[in-house]
């Protein structure tokens, strides 16, 4: 087999056999074959795309490419919730002990974040003592006795994929559904999960700016799940204003407290519940989405979910007392407030934008060499809708520096007000299951 051969197959729209693209895959992998003609074969796949057969072809080779988690030994029916990222996405931190707490089994591997603020771990290292550094034996363990726990990412997970990803990055050929898709999958599908449940991002937050972009996306990877024997679904949730009220890691942990007992914000809420039946419905834990759903919120009013969460962090050497006392997690030194230069209504903010002056404070990575400062953030006193007055605090930054008048400046820019009233965004754009 000749991979010009594949390349030109491609190129002129064909459909590339399972063969052919385990072929491409393992020699790229394995260096034999060259940047230069994968190079070809990514453009060519970005302008003709792929089948779904082929899709589901591509993410298997890149999960055979490397370790895959063997999750047998958990005893139930194991559902990950992959979600496309965002500003203030906090779900992971909700729905883990939330759903462990249905008796569903929580097995998650989770990274570190570059971007608007840290990742799931990031987050969670903002408890002190939690680590993530266990073993493969002791991480299964803890899943069986209290249903969840957290893992880093195996370094050697889905190769082929890390390698294919730096090259559509300096090749612009990352927007291509059939790639992205396989991407995501193919990490998904090696963590072990038995099913799959996507919250696909839409907005000015998201890496899908479109409605019709994310549906694309959905769709893809719905089918791609679908087909390789792991039930998936996915919702298409709105990200044009960030998710809750906090950016930032130790601001966005005492935000998911407040959730897991039921005083959280409302759209982050209604999304945890919404992916959390899906999960719950998933695993067989209930006979219905409406059951699942009532299951939650009972776990939530009756105080069992907020237990989960303190049983999942002292499991992992985190301090469960923050879970009582929030004000042990890290403190930025200054609180500054913004406020409102006149009255009216908010109309739009604008969520990459807010992430990006969060960044600025530390709460993300510009580059993977970046530290984190797990105490910083923005706390929004306003979403899109609410009325305020001259004045009025718009948001809080939190900061451990006084001068903040970038970031204000940012904030000014991206929180917009007007006379006319506004509705909020429809928070659930759709759910899609086949």
């Amino acid at each position: 087999m000749r991979i010009v051969d594949v390349i030109q197959k491609k190129r002129d729209g064909e459909q590339l056999t399972t063969e052919e693209i385990n072929f491409i895959v393992k020699g790229y992998t394995d260096g034999t074959i060259p940047d230069y003609q994968v190079s070809a074969l990514l453009m060519a796949i970005y302008f003709q795309d792929m089948t779904e057969k082929e899709r589901a072809d591509l993410t298997m080779a890149m999960v055979s490419s490397g370790d895959q988690i063997d999750l047998g030994a958990v005893e139930g029916v194991k559902v990950d919730k992959h979600s496309t990222g965002g500003v203030g996405d906090t779900t992971t931190l909700v729905l883990g002990p939330l759903v462990a707490a249905a008796g569903v089994p929580v097995a998650k591997m989770s990274g570190r974040g570059l971007g608007h603020t840290g990742g799931t771990i990031d987050k969670l290292e903002a408890i002190d003592g939690f680590h993530v550094e266990i073993t493969n034996e002791q991480f299964i363990e803890l899943v069986n006795k209290n249903k969840i726990a957290i893992i880093g990412q195996s370094g050697n997970l889905t190769p082929a994929d890390k390698k294919i990803y730096a090259l559509r990055d300096v090749t612009a050929t990352v927007n291509s559904i059939p790639l992205i898709a396989s991407s995501i999958m193919s990490k998904k599908i090696a963590a072990g999960a038995d099913a799959i449940v996507l919250d696909v991002k839409t907005g000015a937050g998201a890496f899908m700016k479109t409605l019709e972009d994310s549906r694309t996306l959905a769709r893809a990877m719905v089918n791609i799940g679908n087909n390789v024997g792991r039930k998936t679904m996915a919702v298409i949730s709105d990200m044009s204003q960030p998710l809750g009220f906090a950016i930032g890691n130790a601001l966005e942990v005492k935000e998911a407290i407040d959730t897991l007992k039921g005083e959280g914000p409302e759209d982050l809420t209604e999304l945890c519940l919404v992916l959390g039946s899906h999960m719950v419905y998933a695993a067989g834990r209930a006979e219905s989405l409406e059951d699942a759903r009532q299951m939650l919120i009972k776990l939530m009013n009756n105080g069992e979910a907020l237990e989960k969460f303190k049983v999942f962090m002292e499991a992992q050497g985190g301090d469960g007392s923050i879970v009582d006392n929030p004000a042990k997690l890290p403190q930025a030194k200054y609180k500054i407030d913004l406020p409102a230069k006149e009255d009216g209504y908010v109309t739009e903010i604008i969520a990459d934008h807010v992430g990006t002056a969060a960044m600025w404070l530390g709460a993300g990575r510009a580059t993977k060499d970046s530290e984190v400062d797990l105490a910083v953030g923005i706390m929004l006193n306003k979403k899109i809708g609410a009325s305020v007055s001259a004045g009025e605090s718009l948001a809080t930054i939190y900061s451990n520096n006084e001068d903040v008048d970038r970031v204000k400046e940012e904030l000014y820019k991206s929180i917009l007000l007007s006379k006319e009233k506004v509705e909020p965004p429809v928070l659930i754009h759709e759910e899609i299951t086949v």
